[in-house]
């Protein structure tokens, strides 16, 4: 069982990460650094620290969660890296290309593991896209279009999120989850192009994108804003032979707040009206109609980030593969 430190105790600490930390049997989670609030009283078991400090001197800690505000990620991960941790990075997960090649080769020489929580990898709607793309019921794909909007047109009472420091804005919030689903899917684009807007009145960060990934016959479209009150598609998918159009998104974090807890019966199921519609030739015949979502996993994440550090198994999100999606960031925004 590895022990657990989670520097954080916002929405992902406290809803995305704590309650998969508790329930997984192979770890134990000794210990939240919270600067404000009291984890105990949500989490009785837990142990309360008031700086990092505390946790990166704990000789019994295996692994250090990195939960706080995006510009302090960096600098949290080099701590635990160089104080011999085992380390679990949120999105996004540094702010430059420079930084993310920095914690990788310092995770080589400190022999420790490094990951980042990209748990949207293990959404429901993307997993069923992802599916659907490797059973080829689409036959050779020419559009690929995601949107991650939502309606949020007063600024984020947390200070932090509405603060012009690195790794701050929408394009690390949100877009770090959509450019990296399509990296996993496709791999690096051949080129990319796009911009940032500022939206909503009195913001000073980036709050909506639009970007294009070139990837020859293949043209990928990501786009985010937090002014769209109508929910449009989340994913438009065209083929030579079909179509496949999902919307809504993915249920866990809605559990999770909700208070209902991992593994628990009915968690990461989507309700059937959120299925996605499926157009298109199979065996030479049509077909349309519902296609069942995958149920949303996000302790797949956790249950391989184990794998790898006590059985050395190959991680599924690998530092490597989120550098390329910072890469795509710092084109978009002319880094």
């Amino acid at each position: 069982m590895l022990n657990v430190a989670l520097v954080g105790f916002g929405l992902s600490g406290r809803y995305l990460q704590a309650p998969f930390f508790l329930t997984n049997p192979d770890f134990n989670l000794k210990t939240i650094v919270s600067g404000s609030q009291n984890p105990q009283v949500i989490y009785p078991s837990v142990g309360v620290a008031r700086s990092i400090d505390e946790v990166l001197a704990d000789t019994e800690i295996d692994l250090v969660s990195i939960a706080s505000p995006s510009h302090l990620h960096f600098t949290q991960a080099k701590q635990a890296l160089l104080a011999g941790k085992h380390v679990l990075v949120e999105k996004p997960f540094t702010a430059t290309v420079a930084e993310a090649e920095e914690l990788i080769e310092l995770s080589k020489k400190q022999g420790k593991v490094l990951s980042i929580f990209q748990n949207r990898r293990f959404d429901s709607d993307f997993m069923t896209v992802k599916k659907v793309i490797e059973n080829k019921l689409l036959g050779e794909l020419v559009a690929f279009e995601v949107h991650f909007d939502r309606h949020k047109p007063i600024l984020n009472p947390k200070k932090w999120k509405e603060e012009v420091t690195p790794a701050n804005g929408i394009l690390y919030d949100l877009g770090a989850h959509i450019i990296d689903q399509t990296i996993v899917l496709f791999g690096s684009p051949m080129a990319v192009s796009g911009e940032t807007y500022t939206q909503r009145e009195g913001s000073s960060i980036d709050d909506a994108f639009d970007i294009r990934l070139d990837y020859g016959k293949l043209k990928v479209t990501l786009k985010s804003s937090l002014l769209v009150r109508e929910e449009g598609p989340r994913y438009i998918i065209h083929g030579t032979k079909g179509s496949f159009v999902k919307y809504g998104i993915d249920v866990q974090e809605d559990h999770l707040k909700a208070g209902l807890f991992p593994r628990m019966e009915g968690f990461g199921v989507e309700p059937k009206e959120k299925w996605g519609v499926l157009n298109t030739e199979i065996g030479g015949q049509h077909f349309r109609g519902h296609i069942e979502t995958e149920a949303g996993n996000w302790d797949l994440l956790f249950q391989n980030l184990h794998a790898a550090i006590v059985e050395g198994k190959e991680l599924y999100i690998k530092p490597e593969q989120v550098l390329e999606q910072i890469r795509v960031i710092e084109m978009v925004k002319g880094i």
